[in-house]
C-alpha cells in the first residue's frame, strides 16, 4: 500500500495511483465497423483533407488505414479521425476510403468513398484571405455544438474553412458554408473555437473572435465534469474550499479558481501528492472583513479541456 503523502499546502492526503487500462482485445471474429459520414475537402490544388466518424458498433478500434483509390496511403491511431494528404495534382478526381482495425488483427469493411477534384494551381500567392469577423457558437446537445462564422474574402478565392480548439485544427469545410456541427463533444465542458480561412496557395488568415461554449451535463452517456460537493468556509485570515473530483477515468490534478466571476489562479497538485477522495485547499485572505466572495471551480480534464464549473458558493472574510 503506498503511504500517503503530503501535497503542496500542508494536509496529508493519499497519492493517487491509476493505472492505465488496457485496451481490450477483440478475440472474435466480428470485426470492428466500417467507419462512417467520411468526407473530403480540397484545400488547395495540390492537398485534400479527409475527416471520417468511427462506427457506433463494432470491436473497440485501434486504428485506422486511409486508401486513395486502392492504395493505402495513411496509418493512423484511434484517437485520429482526419488527415491531410498532399503532393496531390491540381484538376484531378480523387476517392478516398477508411477502413478500421482492432486489436487483434480484424479489419471493417472499406467506408463509403469520399470524392474531390483538386482545384486549378494559382499564380505565386502570398496574400492570406481576411479574417473571418465574427465566431458564434452554441451548444446542439451534450456531444455537440454548432459554429457560425462571417466569410471572408480573398484576391484569389477561399478553398476552405478551419476550426481549431485550443490551436489543433479539429474540422475543415468548403469554401461556401459558414456554419458547421462539430461533433464528438464530452457533456458538461467548455470548449473555445476559432475559424481560419484558407486559400488555394496554403495561405491562411489569422484567427477568427472566440466562440465559447459548454456543453450540458448528460447523466446517460457519461459522468458530471464538475467537482461536486464544493464548500467554502471562511475562518479569520483564510477561505478553506474543498470539493470532490469529477470522475472522468483518471486523476485530476488541476483545478481553475474563479472569485467574483474572475479567473484567479490554478491549484495544481504535484507528482505522487494528487489527493484520494476529498480535496482541500487553503487561500490566505489579505481584504478586509465583511468583503463578499462567491467563488466556483472546475477541473481540468484528460483531454486538455476545462470541465463545468460547480455551483458558486459565496462566502464573508472574516480577520
Amino acid at each position: 500500500m503506498r503511504q500517503p503523502a503530503r501535497h503542496p499546502w500542508g494536509r496529508t492526503t493519499t497519492a493517487l495511483c491509476l493505472c492505465a487500462a488496457l485496451a481490450a482485445c477483440s478475440g472474435g471474429a466480428e470485426p470492428p465497423g466500417a467507419p462512417v459520414d467520411i468526407t473530403a475537402q480540397a484545400g488547395s490544388a495540390t492537398s485534400v483533407h479527409v475527416m471520417w466518424e468511427p462506427a457506433a458498433a463494432g470491436a473497440p478500434v485501434t486504428g485506422y488505414q486511409v486508401f486513395q483509390g486502392d492504395r493505402l496511403i495513411r496509418n493512423l491511431p484511434a484517437d485520429k479521425t482526419m488527415v491531410d494528404i498532399t503532393g496531390l495534382s491540381p484538376l484531378t478526381s480523387y476517392a478516398f476510403t477508411v477502413r478500421a482495425e482492432d486489436a487483434g488483427g480484424h479489419r471493417s469493411a472499406r467506408s463509403a468513398a469520399a470524392r474531390v477534384t483538386t482545384p486549378a494551381a494559382r499564380a505565386e500567392d502570398h496574400r492570406p484571405p481576411t479574417t473571418p469577423t465574427t465566431t458564434t457558437g452554441r451548444a446542439d446537445g451534450p456531444r455537440a455544438a454548432r459554429l457560425t462564422w462571417a466569410p471572408a474574402d480573398d484576391d484569389t478565392g477561399v478553398t476552405a474553412y478551419d476550426i481549431y480548439q485550443g490551436g489543433v485544427r479539429v474540422h475543415t469545410t468548403g469554401p461556401g458554408e459558414t456554419t458547421t456541427a462539430l461533433t464528438g463533444l464530452q457533456p458538461g465542458t467548455r470548449y473555445e473555437f476559432t475559424v481560419r480561412a484558407r486559400d488555394g496557395s496554403d495561405n491562411t488568415s489569422p484567427d477568427g473572435p472566440v466562440a465559447e461554449v459548454t456543453t450540458p451535463s448528460d447523466p446517460g452517456q457519461g459522468p458530471d465534469t464538475a467537482p461536486s460537493d464544493f464548500t467554502a468556509v471562511a475562518s479569520p485570515g483564510t477561505v478553506t474550499l474543498s470539493w470532490t473530483a469529477p470522475d472522468t477515468g483518471h486523476e485530476t490534478d488541476e483545478y481553475q479558481l474563479y472569485v467574483n466571476g474572475q479567473p484567479v489562479t490554478v491549484i495544481r497538485f504535484g507528482a505522487g501528492a494528487v489527493p484520494r477522495g476529498r480535496v482541500e485547499h487553503r487561500l490566505t485572505v489579505t481584504e478586509p472583513a465583511g468583503t463578499v466572495w462567491s467563488l466556483k471551480l472546475r477541473a481540468r480534464l484528460p483531454d486538455g479541456n476545462w470541465g463545468a464549473f460547480t455551483p458558486e458558493r459565496r462566502t464573508v472574510l472574516v480577520r
